[in-house]
């Protein structure tokens, strides 16, 4: 607790109030983070400053909590601890609002649309609770329950407008978020993500297209497309191929570099796909596959509409045709139901894969969902322990792999806040083209050389290598490799830090990107090949 009073929460008209965003999930959660502070500062709230020594967003409080005139907690419900984190900061921040007259609580994302009135019901000192579905809502009920001194809970049913469509306030200048998607068709029995986003509901691809120019006309020279299942993308208009078509014509954008795109399904993961990937270069050698388990009995039990010799055939694909690709996954162990012949099935597809990574999860109950009241239940001690020998595996598959990386040259995208140690050991961090981490260090003070600046590519070797980062020091060699290419998304972040004004946007740009209507397939789609 702070020993410390704190001010006030301002009232006074003439006063801009502060806000900070807690975010607790996946990319979709953290992309609705930037629709949420787009909102708040069109209606006249100002980012709560971060004092020296914090990077980020929002003053620190001795509790670790943001301390701001508006806290707005961005929910998960994917995870069993999802409740158990919401609930832990919502007592924090219980302490920090009654020391801070007027300070206000709101809670959103896709446990706040499960919970709803049950937040408030838990935590009467929440003042908002907003769902997926009306992130633009936020500054209007924040206003009314200051008004009404009440809470306010809104959760609409399903989406109306597409949150691309909201103000957004971009996380980072050099590298984007581009929405194709929301919701998803699919029906995995241990996910309850379905019913919170809703069915899935396709942008029209003249709208990406454009999004997509607008953020590199500002500095962006990344960009990742995001979406549930992205590879379904189309379904909704009829158009199977479209995201294949749509790779090609985002990769077509004048100044874009590095094209991403997560998540993808392997059940709709086509060969066009693969061929759109190899045959445009700002496509980046990466793909995050989820496999979610190696054993087909669990796989049918999880209505994953793929077998794991369909898996592994996709893979073979990709890597034939992207010969450096970076492969990563996602696994669940424990499912109900899991054996240890099960088990055995995955560990085999995971040394059969060679991952570069992968995000392990012990599968826990989440109510709501199929998977919650299946019979056997895999006892807590036995997931743990298959847990940390799948674990093991993986890390020293992933440690092999990045030993190969050893001795070659990378190009390196240097971003903020990718080093927690950085700053102590005169390294910068970033991710190379296949999304590796890549930590590398910098000249010696004082030899000439410019130092980059997040958003500009940096050309080194890599000279060592441990599971989860790669190294590249090869600067402090004599005649070590480093070359820095400033980029015009360094000079946007530098333009950032001084309060410079952005260039103009490309005439004709237009960003009102309309409502959730069924999309057109667009001529702007059509395969250049």
């Amino acid at each position: 607790m702070s020993t410390t009073p704190l001010p006030p929460a301002p009232n006074r008209p003439n006063t801009p109030r502060t806000y900070a965003i807690r975010t607790l999930g996946c990319q979709m959660n953290v992309h609705d983070a930037e629709h949420m502070a787009g909102v708040l500062e069109a209606a006249g709230y100002v980012p709560a400053p971060a004092p020296e020594g914090h990077a980020g967003q929002g003053a620190i409080h001795a509790q670790g909590i943001p301390v701001a005139d508006v806290v707005v907690l961005n929910t998960c419900a994917v995870r069993e601890n999802a409740a158990t984190r919401l609930y832990g900061n919502l007592g924090q921040l219980r302490a920090i609002k009654a020391e801070r007259p007027g300070m206000q609580i709101a809670v959103g994302g896709c446990l706040a649309q499960k919970d709803r009135d049950g937040i408030v019901a838990k935590a009467p000192w929440v003042d908002v609770v907003f769902g997926t579905h009306n992130l633009g809502s936020l500054p209007v009920l924040l206003e009314r329950a200051r008004h009404n001194q009440a809470a306010q809970v809104e959760i609409a049913e399903a989406l109306t407008v597409f949150p691309s469509t909201l103000p957004t306030k971009r996380e980072s200048v050099y590298s984007a978020w581009v929405s194709i998607s929301v919701g998803c068709n699919n029906t995995c029995t241990f996910c309850i993500v379905p019913s919170l986003r809703g069915r899935e509901r396709d942008r029209r691809p003249s709208d990406i297209l454009a999004e997509v120019q607008a953020v590199v006309d500002q500095g962006a020279i990344e960009v990742t497309l995001l979406g549930q299942n992205v590879n379904s993308y189309g379904v909704e208009f009829g158009d199977r191929g479209a995201f294949a078509k749509l790779l090609r014509a985002a990769g077509t954008v004048d100044g874009l570099e590095r094209l991403r795109f997560t998540s993808p399904h392997p059940a709709a993961f086509t060969d066009d796909v693969i061929e759109a990937m190899a045959g445009t270069p700002a496509v980046a050698p990466q793909l995050h596959m989820p496999l979610q388990s190696g054993s087909d009995a669990v796989l049918r039990a999880m209505r994953r509409s793929y077998r794991a010799e369909r898996f592994l055939e996709v893979l073979d694909k990709v890597r034939a045709a992207l010969p450096e690709a970076a492969i990563s996954t996602d696994i669940i162990v424990g499912f109900p139901g899991e054996t240890e012949a099960d088990f055995a099935d995955t560990m085999a597809v995971v040394r059969a894969a060679r991952f570069a990574s992968a995000f392990t999860f012990q599968y826990s109950i989440r109510p709501g969902t199929p998977a919650a009241t299946m019979p056997d239940q895999v006892p807590a001690a036995v997931v743990t322990e298959r847990f940390d020998r799948l674990v093991a595996l993986q890390n020293a598959i992933s440690e092999e792999e990045n030993d190969k990386q050893i001795g070659r040259p990378v190009e390196v995208l240097v971003a903020e806040g990718e080093g927690r140690k950085d700053a102590a050991t005169r390294r910068v961090s970033g991710r190379a083209r296949d999304g590796r981490l890549v930590h590398l260090a910098l000249p010696a003070s004082g030899d000439g050389r410019a130092e980059p600046r997040p958003g500009d590519i940096v050309q080194v070797e890599v000279t060592d290598a441990a599971p989860h980062h790669l190294m590249a020091d090869s600067v402090l060699a004599p005649g070590g490799l480093f070359e820095v290419r400033r980029t015009r998304a360094g000079d946007a972040w530098q333009r950032a830090q001084t309060g410079l004004p952005e260039p103009r946007r490309a005439a004709g740009l237009k960003l009102n990107l309309g409502p959730a209507t069924t999309p057109r397939p667009d001529t702007d789609l059509a395969d250049p090949a």
